[in-house]
């Protein structure tokens, strides 16, 4: 297939590893910010063939890990009401919240479906003009512009039934908010590759310069990864810390205009909270009030009820890159992904699930 098998050729791993282990002369430390890229890692076993003093740290670039439990509780909340038809894509409807997961909640009756496109959750609306149909939105920059779609695509059509319930998160202030932690050891980061393909590069350039930090736009195949990490060490070890692409397939310096002009139609700039992590100013995308009429939080005027359960979870450690998986007390215990206590290990891009199913 193009453009994936070249970017497994063993032979170029090869080369590339050998490239790395020569140019790597100090200890470093890089964080991959998307969870994909660290499924990528562990299930290539890419981890154990890197020099032992450059180390990889996975970052909280997972949305279904990243996403606040009180908005699980929210979500659930609505998928139990009589006349709320309550959509969302299959990796969240596992996903602890302080009661039950959406999964939970659709055995004891709730109307959950599980959708592959938040336009189908509009014909669903259609379909149904007696219920409130929801989407449950979550993601990075990368599915923000095909749920701002659909809100467009449900207004043109004068489907009134129709509202997100969103959490949509952005990268850069995550990785400031990592960068300005006291506990921060983090010499370079590789750059999520499917985000920069719709907001291009222009928001890491401030952040290189400001921190001092090479970040590097890598892909998701063991090819691109290990090229990605290969001149991050170079800038390193040379002392530069620039923005680089190495994800020249898919990527430009500009992004995917269109795609950004519909995101920033629907949605603003707003404070979030991250799973994990704790609140983090203007981190996500919030619906403008020109488009309230489709914010499900509006609409049923929700609030969380439920304060955060103790657990023997450690997932907020792990998504600041503090601790690997495997030094979680409940990891593989009583944390195993048919009975996960938190969401890396629930969801198919979380590291502790990673671990898990490949180390």
């Amino acid at each position: 297939m193009k453009y994936l098998t070249e970017y497994r050729n063993p032979a170029l791993v090869k080369d590339y590893l050998a490239k790395i282990h020569r140019a790597a002369l100090h200890p470093w430390k890089i964080m991959e910010v998307c969870g994909g890229q660290t499924h990528s890692l562990v299930k290539n076993g890419m981890l154990g063939l890197l020099p032992e003093n450059v180390v990889m740290i996975h970052g909280p670039g997972c949305p279904v890990c990243v996403t606040p439990m009180s908005l699980i509780d929210q979500a659930v909340q609505l998928s139990l009401l009589p006349d709320v038809i309550l959509c969302s894509f299959g990796d969240m409807v596992r996903v602890p919240g302080n009661r039950m997961s959406l999964l939970q909640a659709k055995a004891r009756g709730g109307d959950v479906r599980i959708l592959y496109s938040p336009l189908e959750a509009v014909h669903i609306a259609a379909a149904n003009p007696a219920k409130q149909v929801v989407f449950f939105a979550v993601g990075f920059e990368t599915t923000a512009p095909s749920n701002a779609l659909a809100i467009l695509y449900a207004k043109k059509l004068g489907v009134s039934n129709f509202a997100l319930l969103a959490s949509h998160v952005l990268v850069p202030p995550a990785m400031e908010a990592i960068l300005d932690d006291p506990f921060c050891s983090i010499d370079g980061f590789l750059g999520a590759g499917h985000v920069c393909a719709i907001m291009g590069l222009g928001e890491y350039h401030p952040l290189a310069a400001k921190y001092r930090v090479p970040i590097v736009v890598a892909g998701f195949e063991p090819v691109d990864l290990l090229r990605a990490i290969y001149h991050t060490v170079l800038q390193l070890e040379s002392g530069q810390y620039e923005v680089e692409n190495q994800y020249t397939r898919a990527v430009r310096e500009e992004g995917n205009k269109r795609a950004k002009e519909v995101m920033y139609e629907v949605f603003e700039v707003g404070s979030q909270e991250w799973r994990g992590i704790g609140h983090i100013p203007d981190s996500g995308l919030v619906i403008k009030d020109t488009y309230r009429a489709f914010d499900a939080s509006r609409i049923f005027m929700l609030a969380n009820r439920y304060a955060n359960r103790p657990s023997a979870c450690i997932a907020g450690d792990i998504l600041k890159g503090y601790k690997k998986p495997f030094e979680c007390p409940a990891y593989g215990k009583a944390c195993i992904p048919a009975n996960p206590l938190g969401a890396p290990m629930v969801s198919s891009e979380g590291a502790c699930a990673a671990y898990y199913n490949y180390r």
